[in-house]
Parts: C-alpha cells; structure tokens; sequence
C-alpha cells in the first residue's frame, strides 16, 4: 500500500512539474512580464509625462508604436512648441527628428542613458533598444512584498556582447499576475541611478497592467517623472515601412 501511495505521488509531482518550474525561472519569469507589458508582437500607446522639479513642473504627451523586440517609434502630441518631435529606432540606429529647425539627427549609443525630453525617463526607456530578456542574465534573488503583492526579486546582470545602458537591474515582478511593479537601474560601478515604481493596476485593452510608473533619480532630490498609460492595444498590425525616417516626420500619425 506504501508503495503504491509513492507512486502515486511521484505521478502527481511529476505531472506538475511543466507547471511549476517555469514559474521558478527567472529570466522566465522577465520574459513572461516583458511580453505583458509589450505584447506578444507589437503595442500602440498614448501617455502623459509629468516632469516635476523643485522649481517648475511640465507634461508632454505622446505615442509610441512598437513592434516587440523590433523597430519603435515615438511621436509628441503636446505641448504645442514640441509637438511633432518624433524618435525611431529602425534596426540598430536611432533617430530624432525636430520639426522647427527641420532637422534629423542619429542618436550615438552614449545617449541611451540621457533623459527623454529632460525627464528621468531615458531615451533607452522609450526607444527600447534594450532587451531584459535578452540582454542580461537572470538570477532569482527572493520573495518580496511591493505595494502589497507578493513579488519575485531578480537580479540582471548584462552579458559581455550586449551594448546595454545599465551594470545592473534589480526587477520585483508580481507572483500571481507578473506585474513589472519596481524595478531599481545601477550604473557600471553599482551605484544607483534610479527607481521605476509602478502603480494604479487597470485594464489596458485586453490585459490588467499597472498604468503608473514613477520614476525617482537617486541623487537629485526632489525630481521625479510620473508617466500615465491614458490607452494602450496590444499585437496590432504595424506595416514594415510605418518605422521610416519618412514616416517620422509626419506631423500627425
């Protein structure tokens, strides 16, 4: 009867098992959360950017198209003095383009770390050129609670090949439905540069995401950025073209 009852449970255990493990990897677990938010092929989305400094405050709003791990583009729809400024990363160049002096300029890699549009959002956070899935190793550190959900705590590491802005990445992604809700950015000599906190979980066309995420330099106190997903679709027919030097700089897409 003992014998029996332990293959019985070895059955169960191993039937188990393609549903427990992947949950236990880490750089699955990213995979799993960067899909979420990007979509299995592509995303469109608009949002409000608050940029808040000791001084002043300002908000830009735009969109961005993006094919998932591919081509993106960005294009500002206010205010009115920046509206029409766009940016493009096709293939492994990138791209601005300003309408008021006419002019196209290709972004060096040394420019992926600068804030977008003088915000603490990085060029490297709108245009993507980096890939958390594919670019860094992924090692689960442990359990936390964030914002009163359990998360996994992963830590990224870059590998030698990868042309990637940061040293190191900190991730908590949540247990049960894989929300990216912190993560914590360190440059090449661990020192902390800054925090993404993600908040306001909602429905975003066919999928709960967080729609806030405020981002908090780690030496300039009192600046912050807060971006707002006012509306978001998921795996939407982009033609090959739309992510064209042409195509941006159109003052209305």
């Amino acid at each position: 009867m003992k014998i029996l009852q332990r293959k019985i449970c070895l059955f169960f255990v191993v039937s188990l098992l393609p549903t427990i493990l992947p949950a236990q990897d880490a750089k699955d677990i990213v995979r799993r959360a960067d899909t979420k938010y990007n979509g299995e092929k592509s995303s469109y989305s608009e949002m409000t950017m608050t940029i808040v400094r000791p001084k002043y405050k300002r908000s830009v709003q735009f969109k961005n198209w993006a094919q998932t791990g591919g081509d993106a583009l960005t294009l500002v729809t206010a205010p009115a003095k920046e509206k029409g400024q766009s940016f493009l990363k096709s293939g492994n160049n990138l791209w601005s383009w300003n309408p008021t002096i006419q002019r196209l300029i290709k972004l060096p890699p040394s420019m992926m770390s600068q804030g977008w549009m003088g915000s603490d959002f990085s060029n490297d956070d709108i245009l993507k050129e980096s890939s958390l899935v594919k670019d860094y190793t992924h090692k689960m550190l442990k359990t936390e609670t964030v914002s009163g959900l359990k998360c996994y705590k992963i830590e990224l590491i870059p590998l030698e090949e990868a042309g990637v802005v940061w040293g190191k990445i900190n991730l908590w992604i949540s247990v049960d439905e894989y929300f990216e809700l912190k993560s914590e950015f360190y440059d090449e000599d661990g020192y902390l540069v800054k925090t993404h906190v993600a908040s306001k979980i909602v429905t975003l066309d066919d999928r709960r995401l967080p729609s806030v995420m405020e981002i908090i330099p780690a030496d300039e106190p009192g600046n912050r950025t807060l971006v707002i997903i006012t509306k978001m679709k998921f795996n939407i027919p982009i033609a090959v073209h739309f992510f064209t030097q042409q195509n941006m700089k159109r003052p209305s897409l």
